[in-house]
């Protein structure tokens, strides 16, 4: 099965990613801008974070009918804390350690919901064309689930080359994982599903 690719470039600043969109596939524009019902922030970050997507699934990334069960009902990120949890109701299912936005690029805090899922998502450098290779050294890491969209920037959890990192404050307001641990979080949700940020 053939993917149609979708392209948003990204701005490396600093170490962290600030990435304005510019062009959107038309067969999924209209839903990847959609400003979701639920997307409410106590805090709204200086510059929000959008995706790299220039979409690509590896044949060994496919997963079967039974592997897309929905697990966790809601994630809470707990930003003090510097992880998220997820949850099937009240039962815990896993949680992993994150980074987070730095002082003035805060991730925001509030109740949202996951509005996009992306699979080895491609990272353009906005200043020379380039596109890096999907995988565990893209700026992106092997995941991204978006939660927090002002219809033109993105905030989601993503992985990250940079895992040594993870515990701090350090992005530009997205929340960076480790891959194994994203690509772990990416099995449990789907779209629609809460996502709780508390301080």
């Amino acid at each position: 099965m053939k993917f149609k690719q979708l392209l948003i470039p990204l701005i490396l600043a600093s170490g962290s990613l600030f990435l304005p969109i510019s062009l959107i596939n038309e067969q999924v524009g209209a839903e990847e801008a959609a400003v979701p019902s639920k997307a409410e922030t106590t805090k709204t970050p200086t510059s929000p974070i959008a995706p790299a997507i220039l979409e690509e699934v590896s044949p060994t990334d496919k997963t079967t009918p039974a592997e897309t069960k929905v697990l966790a009902t809601h994630l809470v990120l707990k930003l003090k804390e510097r992880k998220v949890y997820a949850y099937q109701d009240e039962q815990l299912l896993a949680s992993y350690r994150v980074a987070i936005g730095k002082k003035g690029w805060e991730t925001p805090q509030g109740e949202f919901e996951v509005i996009q899922m992306i699979e080895n998502p491609k990272w353009e450098n906005p200043w020379n064309g380039k596109i890096s290779a999907p995988g565990p050294n893209s700026p992106l890491g092997e995941r991204w689930i978006g939660f927090w969209t002002n219809g033109k920037n993105y905030i989601g959890f993503h992985g990250t080359p940079g895992e040594h990192l993870i515990g701090q404050a350090v992005s530009h307001g997205c929340v960076r994982m480790r891959n194994a641990d994203v690509k772990a979080l990416f099995k449990l949700v789907n779209k629609g599903i809460p996502v709780i940020v508390q301080p």
